[in-house]
């Protein structure tokens, strides 16, 4: 890709950043009202059978999804034109995904500005090494990884880490306003499950907000996972390393059915996000569907996503990701072109 072309593509996108406050309050309305309502009705189903319960709580994971779509908007300044409007918004949105919003944004930020760049990993995104690294690794490092890479570690251990107890923590060298942002969002979060547990009991509370939490926090992290972890992805060292192909190479399409889709807020347009943020989440189709390079992108379906479960090492030569199972042929491989003799 050229410089013109990089230029070409971003002028086509900048259409598309202009957030509708109709539209933005529409998708407040029909996103969290729902969420309630299915919340409510978990809750009365409790009194039947917890497995009744669990199908409006599972509609409500959904629509939780779509709460931190939202609230993700609102951190890129986004989904208002209102710098203000977007914080006030993403706080209380943050309550309810149990995310604090200046730390998460500011980690995000990170994430965006270096995404597939080799020597800026750790902040905001999943931790990938490289096959060399990973050869190279004492084996106390090489275990914690495996166990890091570990589908119930990352799925199902991941949510709980990440969204219960390192979001109620600042990171070290946060400035006081992002300090003060995640107190406040800690206090609110426990007055809301203060009023919840008083309102319905807390054996109710748990079984619900619980499963609900599980269910979200491991869609949540499936989606950031699948969509930076294809075969053929996009990763090089800081001097080779462009923003655009980051962006159009190194973030997936995932093409999902229309209504999983509308429940996750368009994010499978990860391609168009990651090349503009400031494109709210309900223009990301549109400017997919009128910019033609945007259709070029590497494509995965809900079908092709979960051979990336296998996907857990880079391989900087061959650039493309590799399974556990590969590393010895990699290796050994890599030892053979070594060892023969220059001519």
């Amino acid at each position: 890709m050229t410089l013109q072309d990089t230029k070409n593509l971003k002028k086509q996108i900048t259409p598309f950043e202009k957030s509708t406050a109709k539209e933005s309050v529409w998708q407040i309305i029909n996103t969290v009202v729902p969420f309630i309502i299915l919340w409510y009705l978990a809750y009365l189903s409790l009194s039947v059978s917890y497995w009744l319960a669990l199908v409006p709580a599972v509609l409500a994971a959904g629509f939780l999804t779509r709460i931190f779509i939202i609230f993700h908007d609102c951190t890129h300044n986004s989904f208002f034109k209102n710098r203000r409007v977007n914080r006030i918004t993403g706080t209380f949105m943050g309550v309810l995904t149990l995310f604090p919003f200046d730390k998460w944004g500011h980690e995000h930020s990170v994430h965006h500005a270096t995404s597939g760049n080799l020597d800026k990993r750790g902040t905001g995104d999943i931790w990938t090494l490289t096959v060399d690294e990973y050869i190279a690794a004492p084996l106390k490092l090489r275990l914690a990884y495996r166990f890091y890479r570990n589908p119930v570690v990352m799925f199902v251990l991941g949510p709980i880490y990440v969204f219960l107890l390192k979001n109620r923590f600042n990171r070290k060298g946060a400035r006081k306003k992002e300090r003060m942002n995640t107190y406040l969002t800690n206090v609110l979060i426990v007055a809301l499950i203060g009023l919840l547990c008083w309102a319905v009991g807390w054996q109710s509370f748990l079984l619900i907000e619980g499963s609900i939490f599980m269910i979200s926090g491991a869609a949540g992290i499936w989606l950031f996972y699948v969509q930076h972890t294809f075969e053929d992805s996009y990763f090089e060292e800081d001097k080779e390393w462009e923003y655009v192909k980051a962006a159009v190479e190194g973030s997936s399409f995932y093409k999902l059915p229309k209504v999983l889709q509308w429940l996750t807020g368009n994010i499978g347009f990860h391609h168009v996000h990651h090349l503009s943020p400031r494109v709210p989440n309900y223009k990301l189709e549109e400017a997919h569907n009128n910019t033609k390079p945007l259709q070029n992108v590497p494509t995965i379906t809900l079908a092709t996503s979960f051979q990336s479960l296998r996907f857990r090492l880079w391989d900087e030569k061959a650039k493309n990701f590799i399974s556990f199972k590969d590393i010895k042929s990699v290796a050994k491989k890599r030892i053979s072109v070594q060892a023969k003799p220059e001519l």
